[in-house]
C-alpha cells in the first residue's frame, strides 16, 4: 500500500493506494468518526462492493443508500435523496459518509457531506479509474442543473481517499478508457515526462498491466495533489486542471448529459482547446496532433459529432463556471506538459477550433 499526502493548509488528508483497501478495517476505521456511517453507491457498483465493504464495517451503526447510475441522475433530486436519508437515519454531525463509486457518487456524495448539517465527514472509495485519477482528490462536490454541469455545489474535502485498485477488474472498457483521458491531461498541463511515459506504456495500461496502472494512478494523485496544494479553491493555477473541460461540459450539456461519459467530451474537449492554441500560435505545431494520437491510442473520441448544434454549444459555454465577468477563461497549451489561463480568445477563434474539431 501506498500513501500520498493531499497537503492542504487546513484540510490536509491522505490518499491510499493498493489492492485489497476496501476489506482493511484498521484503515476504514482510522478515518471514520464515532457516529453513524451512511454508504451512498449506486446499482452498478452496490452488487460488486457493497458486501465487502460491510463487512468490514460490521458492528458500525451503518445504513446503504443506493443511487441509480448515470450522469442524467447527477441532479438536486438525487442529492435531496441523500440528505432524505441522513435525515431518516437521525445522522448528527458525527456522521459520516462514504462514496463507493465512480465521480458521480462521490462528487453528489461529497455535496451532501457539505450539506448536512452544514459539514459531516466524508470519504471517498472511487471504484472506477476516472474517480481515482481526478473526481476523488481535491475536494469538489456538486450536481449539475439542465444548462451547466457542476453548476451547483461546495469545496469539501475527504478525509481519506481509500483507491483499492482491485476495482478496476471490473471496470468496463469504456468507462476505463474514459479515466484514461483525465490521466492524459496531467501529462499535457504539467508533466512533459508523464506524457512520453504514457505514449511509450500504452499497450501495458490496453492490458491493464497492474504495475503499469499502479504507476499511472500514483502518477495521477501526485500531480494532482501538488496543483491543489498550491490553489485549494482555484483562485489560480488549479484552473488548469480544467484543460478541455470548458469544451467537454458545454458539449456533455448540449448533448443532455446522455452521449458521451465525462471523460470521452474531455478528451474531445482537449483536442478542441489544443487545436485553439494552435490556431492562435500559443503552442509549436503538431501539439494537437501527438495529444490526439495518444488518445486515440485508449479509444476515445477526438471530434464533436457533425450533427451537434454548434450555437447550442457556443451558449452552455458562456454558462462554463470558470468564465468570470471579462469572458471566458480557457486553458490553453504553451506546449504539450505547459498550460496557461488565457482570457483573449475571441469568440470567432473559439468558433472556428469547435468547426475544425467537427466529425
Amino acid at each position: 500500500m501506498k500513501t500520498i499526502d493531499v497537503q492542504l493548509a487546513e484540510n490536509a488528508y491522505p490518499v491510499y493506494l493498493g489492492q485489497d483497501l476496501l476489506t482493511q478495517a484498521d484503515l476504514w476505521h482510522r478515518h471514520l468518526g464515532t457516529g453513524k456511517v451512511l454508504i451512498v453507491s449506486n446499482d452498478v457498483v452496490g452488487p460488486l462492493y457493497l458486501d465487502a465493504l460491510t463487512n468490514t464495517l460490521a458492528g458500525r451503526d451503518l445504513e446503504v443508500h443506493t443511487l441509480p447510475d448515470g450522469e442524467q441522475f447527477k441532479t438536486l433530486e438525487t442529492w435531496s435523496g441523500i440528505i432524505d436519508r441522513l435525515v431518516s437515519m437521525q445522522a448528527r454531525r458525527d456522521a459520516s459518509i462514504i462514496a463507493l463509486g465512480g465521480g458521480v457518487v462521490g462528487d453528489m456524495s461529497g455535496f451532501a457531506a457539505a450539506s448536512y448539517m452544514r459539514g459531516i465527514r466524508f470519504l471517498q472509495a472511487p471504484t472506477t479509474l476516472l474517480a481515482q485519477v481526478d473526481a476523488s482528490v481535491g475536494g469538489k462536490t456538486g450536481v449539475n442543473h439542465v444548462r451547466g454541469k457542476n453548476l451547483i455545489g461546495a469545496f469539501h474535502q475527504p478525509s481519506t481517499v481509500i483507491i483499492d485498485t482491485n476495482t478496476l477488474n471490473t471496470l468496463e472498457a469504456r468507462e476505463f478508457n474514459a479515466g484514461m483521458a483525465e490521466v492524459v491531461k496531467y501529462g499535457a498541463i504539467n508533466d512533459p515526462g508523464f506524457f512520453a511515459w504514457l505514449e511509450a506504456s500504452a499497450e501495458r495500461i490496453n492490458k491493464r498491466d497492474p504495475d503499469a496502472l499502479n504507476e499511472l494512478i500514483e502518477q495521477s494523485v501526485l500531480n494532482k495533489a501538488d496543483i491543489v496544494r498550491q490553489d485549494e479553491k482555484e483562485a489560480g493555477v488549479r484552473a488548469l486542471l480544467n484543460f478541455g473541460h470548458s469544451f467537454g461540459h458545454a458539449l456533455e450539456a448540449e448533448t443532455g448529459y446522455s452521449k458521451f461519459l465525462h471523460g470521452e467530451a474531455v478528451a474531445i474537449g482537449m483536442v478542441t482547446a489544443a487545436r485553439l492554441s494552435e490556431n492562435r500560435g500559443l503552442c509549436p505545431p503538431g501539439a494537437t496532433r501527438r495529444l490526439k494520437t495518444l488518445l486515440q491510442t485508449f479509444n476515445l473520441p477526438v471530434s464533436i459529432p457533425a450533427d451537434t448544434d454548434m450555437a447550442g454549444m457556443a451558449e452552455a459555454l458562456k454558462l462554463d463556471k470558470k468564465a468570470v465577468a471579462s469572458g471566458l477563461r480557457l486553458i490553453l497549451l504553451n506546449s504539450l506538459g505547459s498550460a496557461q489561463v488565457d482570457q483573449d480568445s475571441s469568440t470567432e477563434d473559439i468558433m472556428q477550433a469547435m468547426n475544425e474539431s467537427l466529425n
